[in-house]
């Protein structure tokens, strides 16, 4: 019997009747034909209230009971599923991360999967049950429980489908799909029937969060369809999946603004083999992550070196760099937080000509300067002033039609 896996997200499992609509789905699934597990995330606001019970008894909480702590609310949701199930009449069974082995490194609120067993689940499958199994949470070789950071529900799904052979994984939100760029900013955005794998990767880096890119990762390498669609409606979503020839076609797939970032420059570096590579290590070691990276020689003797991160890493950043600045000679840092990043995304940039004329001609319209410019093969991204976002996001989307179904834009104008 061919295997999907359903998560549901924590404002689609927010209360009784959400979970009922939830379950209702799931029995359709099986109704289909399939044998479903579904994976499902804490309740609501949920996760965000346990943060502030700990940070409330302690500032500055060990990230070992954070993890012991937030791991209980998919908990309570996989049992209430699987008791809202049970009164339906079908044959449920709750498990939590660490029941089906899902192993982890010891990165503690950031884990990253190590493996699965799928033994247990495939054993409940067998006797015919649906399989319910707490998402974001995991266990580490010292059977303390972890969690997966940001979007950790959406690569559990993921990865239990890869670890399943499952057909298909569908990630349930309060949205009904992806969006050519973020709908609460440009309200024209148009719906994607589908969209490739390394196109979702860049948007879910540069700002589109409906889903995470650890997922996609997973989706990418075990070659997992992913299906976003809404929780409350009857639609087709949005499929993630292997690039097409026709996608190629399709010059900009959508557009992203990244709002919560900071730039660190460093300065008068010295312009040395090595520095570079000091820097970053520095920076590992703090476990920060870093988007873009931009050295600039400026002499023989002297570099600058800049890079983006997220606005939640900033302290430790900084710390990182105090600590490197001496090491690589570097004359003085400069750190901006009033800074965001609006970025174009598309696989037919690689045959298509001219879509960084566009995108700086419609800045500029715009009157929104631009800080610094990165790119890769398929994206290209402007650091602009955090007020002027919206407004850089707005003329970039009206630029590459974005507000029309891709088969509308085969060719940008």
């Amino acid at each position: 019997m061919a295997i999907i896996v359903q998560k549901f997200g924590g404002t689609s499992v927010a209360d009784a009747q959400k979970i009922r609509r939830a379950a209702k789905r799931v029995i359709k699934a099986v109704e289909d034909g399939f044998a479903v597990v579904v994976v499902a995330s804490a309740r609501g606001k949920q996760t965000d209230q346990l943060i502030a019970d700990a940070l409330e008894l302690n500032p500055n909480p060990p990230k070992r009971e954070i993890d012991q702590l937030l791991s209980t609310g998919e908990q309570q949701t996989v049992s209430l599923f699987a008791m809202a199930l049970d009164a339906m009449g079908y044959d449920a069974i709750s498990l939590t991360g660490s029941q089906i082995r899902i192993m982890t490194d010891s990165a503690h609120t950031k884990a990253r999967i190590k493996s699965i067993d799928a033994k247990r689940i495939h054993k409940q499958l067998d006797k015919g049950r649906i399989v319910i199994v707490a998402g974001f949470q995991g266990i580490d070789e010292n059977e303390n429980i972890t969690t997966l950071g940001r979007g950790g529900s959406d690569t559990t799904a993921v990865a239990l489908a890869a670890a399943l052979g499952a057909e298909e994984c569908e990630i349930y939100t309060d949205v009904d799909g992806i969006y050519t760029a973020d709908p609460r900013i440009f309200k024209n955005a148009a719906k994607m029937n589908q969209i490739s794998y390394d196109e979702m990767l860049e948007m879910a880096s540069f700002g589109a969060g409906v889903i995470y890119t650890r997922a996609v990762e997973f989706g990418k390498k075990y070659d997992i369809k992913i299906h976003v669609r809404s929780s409350s409606e009857e639609t087709e979503g949005t499929i993630i999946t292997h690039e097409v020839p026709q996608m190629e076609g399709v010059v900009v797939s959508g557009a992203t603004v990244q709002k919560d970032m900071a730039k660190i420059s460093l300065v008068g570096v010295d312009n040395v083999p090595g520095n570079a590579a000091k820097i970053f290590a520095c920076l590992a070691k703090a476990k920060v992550v870093v988007d873009d990276i931009v050295q600039t020689e400026i002499s023989t003797e002297k570099a600058n070196l800049s890079f983006m991160i997220g606005i939640s890493d900033l302290t430790a950043a900084k710390e990182a760099v105090e600590q490197i600045k001496d090491e690589v000679n570097c004359q003085d840092i400069f750190i901006r937080e009033d800074i965001a990043e609006v970025s174009v995304i598309g696989v037919g940039m690689r045959t298509h000509y001219g879509v960084a004329e566009k995108m700086f001609g419609a800045l500029a319209e715009a009157k929104v300067n631009i800080d610094s410019i990165t790119t890769s093969e398929i994206r290209i991204s402007c650091a602009v002033d955090k007020d002027q976002a919206e407004k850089a996001l707005e003329a970039i989307c009206v630029a590459f039609e974005l507000d029309k179904p891709a088969q509308e834009r085969t060719k940008h104008n």
